[in-house]
């Protein structure tokens, strides 16, 4: 499949990546809230009493959505973003193996920035090795 002239090349690899953080977000929203709701709920708990708070979910979609659709700024928000997200992550990772606790919370929260930080450093990795796969202003 060829894009327009305007567009960046097609890529397997590129559509892979998106995909994986649509993945990465949905896994991240049941991790994050479903479970955690529901386990409070069946245990007669408040709702909120282990739900970890941020909105990463729907920064994820939204690159997911820049690497199909290759909007001008999508290398910009893929260096960023990694950027961002790798350096937060180590900075917990940091904290928390210093004093690790390990419940079936703090446990899940774990997993899934793993997968968040494997993610992201597959986004930068792609962005330094084969940067014509995203579109830039001039394109």
């Amino acid at each position: 499949m060829t894009r327009s002239r305007s567009q960046a090349p097609y890529s397997g690899w590129i559509t892979f990546l998106a995909h994986l953080f649509f993945v990465l977000a949905a896994w991240s929203v049941f991790i994050k809230y479903v479970f955690p709701i529901a386990f409070a709920l069946f245990t007669d708990e408040a709702w909120t009493t282990h739900i970890f708070w941020d909105l990463w979910p729907i920064a994820h979609v939204w690159l997911g959505w820049a690497l199909l659709i290759q909007p001008w700024y999508t290398r910009w928000l893929a260096v960023s973003m990694s950027v961002v997200e790798i350096v937060i992550i180590l900075t917990l990772f940091t904290i928390f193996l210093a004093e690790p606790d390990w419940t079936i919370w703090r446990t899940n929260w774990f997993v899934n920035k793993v997968f968040v930080l494997s993610a992201f450093t597959l986004i930068l990795a792609t962005v330094v090795v084969k940067p014509e796969l995203f579109r830039t202003r001039s394109s």
